[in-house]
């Protein structure tokens, strides 16, 4: 889940997006994320670091330069994230206020957002490590 997202015409995702655009998405979704209740628990107070690292994931999951390995190393988004309990709901919760922030950034073109919104919805789901509370036959994010 870690790959960078292949080339198309025009460049990378992270060429087509720019990383002011992504700097740009990234403020407004940790705004949205401090704000919601399904995830602001599990996150810390100060989104200052998470978000810097958010950014350097996102810039070379894009296909941009390879910020977060060279800060942190290999992301290991599931492993790191188990600590977590990310359940469908939270996936959910994410994707929304990522999508709520790809709308409120203009910058970045709606062909664009829509295919990092697609490649994010397959994170989201990679990242469920926690069935909903009493529920074993839990569905999925989609």
């Amino acid at each position: 889940m870690t790959a960078p997202l292949t080339l198309s015409e025009g460049g990378s995702l992270y060429d087509r997006i720019g990383p002011d655009a992504l700097a740009a998405l990234v403020r407004r979704f940790y705004a949205r994320v401090a704000r919601d209740p399904d995830l602001a628990p599990i996150f810390p107070p100060d989104l200052t670091l998470t978000a810097e690292k958010q950014y350097a994931f996102l810039t070379g999951f894009l296909g941009g330069p390879p910020l977060y390995h060279e800060r942190y190393g290999h992301p290991r988004l599931r492993a790191r994230h188990l600590p977590h309990e990310i359940t469908p709901t939270r996936a959910r919760a994410w994707l929304a206020c990522m999508n709520a922030a790809l709308r409120e950034t203009p910058e970045i073109g709606e062909a664009e957002a829509r295919e990092l919104y697609a490649a994010l919805a397959r994170v989201a789901a990679h990242m469920v490590n926690t069935p909903e509370p009493g529920r074993e036959d839990q569905p999925g994010v989609g």
